[in-house]
């Protein structure tokens, strides 16, 4: 790069990018880029690894904007150093389609590496990353060919540090000595309230040493050779490194620096045409001289790094051929070649053992199957694994940051979630986590920023219903599974038995980029006889499991209720009332299905009964006004579980009076 150009006017072109696109689009964030602006060059010029001609380049070092709503400062890196972020790009900020939406979004901006905005979520994104990295460097690194080796820079702010879930994982990075991970912290004192003393008052650098980090203090975040020589200590440490910059928020503005009112709203003309004049800015909005251009310029190092590395893989390739092809295996996300035989040889193993069993254990005995074809199984479990049933016998737990396949994250759904999301977007492993199923609301904005950002964690949420019994409400979910299959772009199955069950987890694995939710019972579920037609329907979210000639209604259930269906059925052919049985697994796949699959699972013009032991509304799209549900409408019970499904009403004869109900409009 070239270092004849004053740092200070290097800054100043993130300052005015940032204040004419916010200004331009009428909302956004310019005091976080403006204040920012001299660590940004500081880390980028000086440190950063990347190659703006290729985003995906794997040993590129991660960085994460977990501030995301300082959106423009992002932007405008990518835009200088050479990504394919065009000035017009920039000019079309927060706009319909553009590519530089309000918060960063991966896989819409070249050179973003996780969706931020959610405060706290981007740092916690960013703990998965550099935990991801470690595992892989301990796992493929050889004397001389450190092939994995890069580190995670993460900006962050006053906000993230207040997010609870910035705790959970941040004290997870110190336990684990994540000493790649490297975050910036702007200590500005203001959010969007105002100063941060009335509500913001830890002791943040105690904290985070309270953690295992390296803290180093007091930086002035305005001087880009303090920063710089921080992050080269920070680069010797044995730790993770919170740098303390402190900084002014709308650095550069006269009139509204170091103030709430530069947080998130435009400056206005005046005041940027006053901050052009006191930073000595004196180019038009959206105009960047080429001496400024070509001080950012990062191609031509870019390309040299990524081919060096290059280099050094063949080099690998040759002396470790058997290491270097599965690493690129995984990197790609390409499944082991025998995959999916492992799955069919599993289900047909189901089929043969036809085990009465919980679909948490069936869960574990299904990860026991997988496992060993998948090296890249990264389980762990929010402190209930023995609950849960996540882990698995050839499972090792990672202690220290060592390598390992399981992790024990601690009363950390949150974190979990969220730390999850970032060892996908990294690369190299599939992670699940498991916790119970109440306890997803704890890692609900985690679990939707998994659907939003398409990337494919799967979550295990087992002790489903009020079966969980003496526990009480406190624990036994009602509304998380109908509240779950609100999100977009999510798949939650509920299976009924060890087969589906099987089948929900190799969708889980197979599908990359949609995550995955496996709703789990605590309490034993009968097997059922299948043909191979409907096992293979089973992967298409619902289908027929009993049939009747002449069907008068159709019973649809889901997990432990599914047995509760078929024994309803056989009372209502007792009394002459042939009932079909669907079975639906997976609702947000069978909503996919074509219309002729779906009207032939679930015939227009026959009445329909809903049975799951939840929230009832949500099975209202399926049995329309004529139909009816046999479901939860209140919170539970303290009581063995079958006191609680007789209480409320998980009988037969209860779902038998409920058919003869429906019939009889």
């Amino acid at each position: 790069m070239n270092n004849t150009l004053p740092v200070t006017k290097m800054a100043n072109a993130i300052r005015a990018l940032a204040m004419d696109a916010v200004q331009k689009a009428n909302s956004g964030h310019p005091g976080m880029p403006m204040g920012m602006a001299d660590i940004a060059v500081a880390l980028w010029s000086g440190h950063y690894r990347h190659n703006p001609a290729n985003p995906h380049w794997f040993n590129r070092d991660r960085f994460i904007l977990s501030n995301g709503h300082g959106s423009m400062l992002q932007y405008a890196l990518l835009h200088l150093t050479g990504y394919d972020l065009s000035m017009e790009d920039i000019r079309q900020f927060r706009q319909f389609h553009s590519k530089t939406p309000g918060h960063p979004e991966v896989h819409v901006t070249p050179g973003v590496d996780t969706t931020t905005g959610p405060l706290g979520q981007g740092i916690s994104n960013a703990v998965g990353m550099a935990l991801a990295e470690k595992l892989l460097a301990q796992e493929f690194n050889r004397p001389g060919f450190s092939i994995v080796d890069h580190y995670t820079y993460v900006f962050l702010g006053d906000g993230c540090l207040m997010e609870g879930v910035s705790h959970e994982s941040c004290s997870l990075a110190g336990t684990w000595k994540l000493n790649k991970l490297i975050a910036l912290y702007d200590d500005n004192s203001i959010s969007i309230d105002g100063n941060v003393k009335g509500w913001f008052t830890d002791n943040t650098p105690e904290r985070f040493e309270a953690y295992g980090w390296n803290v180093i203090r007091d930086v002035n975040g305005h001087d880009v050779a303090a920063v710089d020589a921080a992050i080269v200590a920070a680069q010797q440490s044995d730790k993770p490194t919170l740098i303390c910059c402190k900084t002014v928020i709308g650095k550069g503005s006269p009139n509204k620096a170091g103030l709430n009112k530069a947080h998130g709203s435009p400056l206005g003309d005046e005041e940027i045409a006053a901050t052009r004049k006191a930073i000595g800015w004196d180019y038009p909005p959206f105009v960047i001289p080429e001496d400024v251009y070509e001080a950012w310029d990062a191609r031509k190092k870019g390309n040299q790094l990524e081919s060096a590395w290059n280099d050094l893989f063949v080099k690998y390739s040759e002396k470790y051929p058997a290491e270097a092809s599965e690493l690129m295996r995984r990197i790609s996300g390409e499944l082991p070649s025998g995959f999916e035989e492992t799955v069919r040889g599993y289900i047909a193993d189901c089929v043969a053992r036809k085990e009465n069993i919980a679909t948490r254990k069936a869960s574990q005995n299904a990860i026991e199957a997988l496992a060993p074809g998948l090296p890249e199984f990264l389980g762990g479990s929010a402190d209930l694994t023995g609950s849960n049933l996540t882990n698995w016998k050839e499972s090792v737990a990672i202690r220290g940051g060592q390598t390992g396949n399981y992790i024990n994250y601690g009363v950390r759904e949150f974190g979990m979630s969220a730390i999850m999301n970032g060892i996908v977007l990294h690369g190299g492993f599939i992670p699940f986590g498991g916790t119970f199923l109440t306890f997803s609301d704890y890692c609900r904005n985690a679990i939707r920023m998994s659907a939003l950002m398409q990337i494919g964690t799967i979550y295990v949420f087992t002790h489903d219903s009020i079966g969980v019994g003496e526990d009480g409400p406190t624990h036994q979910p009602i509304e998380q599974i109908a509240s779950l299959r609100l999100i977009p772009g999510l798949e939650n199955w509920r299976p009924c038995d060890t087969v589906e069950t099987a089948v929900a987890w190799g969708s889980a694995v197979r599908n990359r980029k949609v995550p995955s939710v496996l709703i789990l019972s605590r309490q034993n579920l009968p097997y059922f006889e299948r043909t191979q037609e409907q096992i293979d329907n089973i992967g298409r979210g619902a289908y027929v499991l009993r049939d009747a000639p002449d069907a008068k209604i159709v019973l649809i259930a889901t997990g432990s209720e599914v047995d509760l269906a078929m024994k309803s059925a056989e009372e209502l052919a007792r009394k002459n009332i042939p009932a079909r049985v669907v079975s639906m697994p997976c609702a947000d796949v069978f909503d996919r299905q074509d219309a002729l699959y779906r009207n032939a699972v679930l015939p227009t013009g026959l009445p329909r009964v809903a049975i799951e032991a939840a929230a009832s509304d949500y099975w209202r799209k399926y049995v329309g006004l004529d139909g009816d549900v046999v479901g939860m409408e209140t919170f539970g019970e303290s009581a063995p579980a079958g006191i609680l499904f007789k209480h409320f009403g998980f009988t037969v004869d209860h779902v038998v009076s409920k058919v003869e109900a429906v019939l009889s409009k």
